[in-house]
This record gives C-alpha cells, structure tokens and sequence, in this order.
C-alpha cells in the first residue's frame, strides 16, 4: 500500500500494490508443446501467455492469448497450477494461471510473438524466460502421472 496525495486538493489518496494476473499455456501438438519467441523484452522463448483482460474470465483469456500468439484455437484440457512468486517476472509481480490445452494444426507467430515452435517439453528452445522452466518440470511431472490437472471452472455467477 502507498499513501499519495492528490496535487489538485491534497487529500490522502491510497494505491494498493497488486500482483497482475496472467495466463500462460501449455499447448499440446501431436510433434510436441508450442513455444513463441518474445518480440518484446525480456527477450527470448516462453510458454503462449500473457496478461488478463479487465472482466474477463482467466480461462477466456488463455484461448484468447493462444489465439494471438500462435494462431491455434485451443481446447483447455486442465489447470497445471498457478505460479505467484514475486520476481517470476522480471518487469513486476505477476501472479500465471497456467492452462494445459490441445489444439490441432501449425501454430504460427502473431501479436507479441515473433516466432513459434514445436519442441519436446523436456528440450525446449533456450534461453527460456521467466519461471517457464519451473513450469516445464512440473508439466513433466504430469506426464509421468505424478501431478494431476486441476480441473477448468467455466462456472457463471448466475442471475
């Protein structure tokens, strides 16, 4: 929490210090898993993710960032986790609901990626930002049966 002021009146105003909640995917190809190449920094590859749309729900916002990213129309399979810790980003404190999802097709790069690849998850293309690596492990452990998927809450508040 920061105590401000405001430069017309003086009065105390407070601005609260939130992480930024994002999405990154995990998208399942027959040949392997979709990595893009960043166009902006930090440079380097990553998972298809990206930040959440004010209103929108955090599953929306995964098949909307696979979408801009690679291309690919996604179906989320399950919820892998979510990954908070403070400095997994090096621009400021995010908070990732990561997605494993299967699409079909030839991912190709769009919006804030460059290029788009398909890789094994266990040799994906370096340097690897943010805590994707951390991600990656994880993912491996799924596949071998050790961590299951959370599943996709695509429930509506109701009226």
């Amino acid at each position: 929490m920061e105590v401000l002021h405001c430069p017309r009146c003086g009065a105390e105003v407070v601005r609260y210090r939130n992480p930024f909640p994002t999405v990154d995917i995990i998208i399942e190809l027959q040949e392997g898993i979709v990595f893009v190449k960043r166009r902006n920094p930090p440079l380097g590859w990553a998972l298809p993710g990206g930040f959440i749309d004010y209103g929108e729900p955090a599953e929306a916002a995964a098949v909307r960032e696979a979408r801009e990213e690679t291309g690919l129309t996604v179906e989320l399979m399950g919820v892998l986790g979510v990954y908070s810790h403070p400095r997994r980003d090096p621009r400021k404190h995010t908070m990732s609901v990561v997605f494993v999802a299967r699409a079909d097709g030839s991912p190709m790069a769009g919006d804030d990626a460059a290029e788009a690849a398909i890789c094994p998850p266990e040799r994906p293309p370096q340097p690897l930002q943010f805590d994707h690596p951390v991600i990656l492990n994880d993912y491996l452990e799924y596949l071998r049966g050790g961590r299951c998927l959370l599943p996709v809450q695509q429930a509506s508040l109701g009226g």
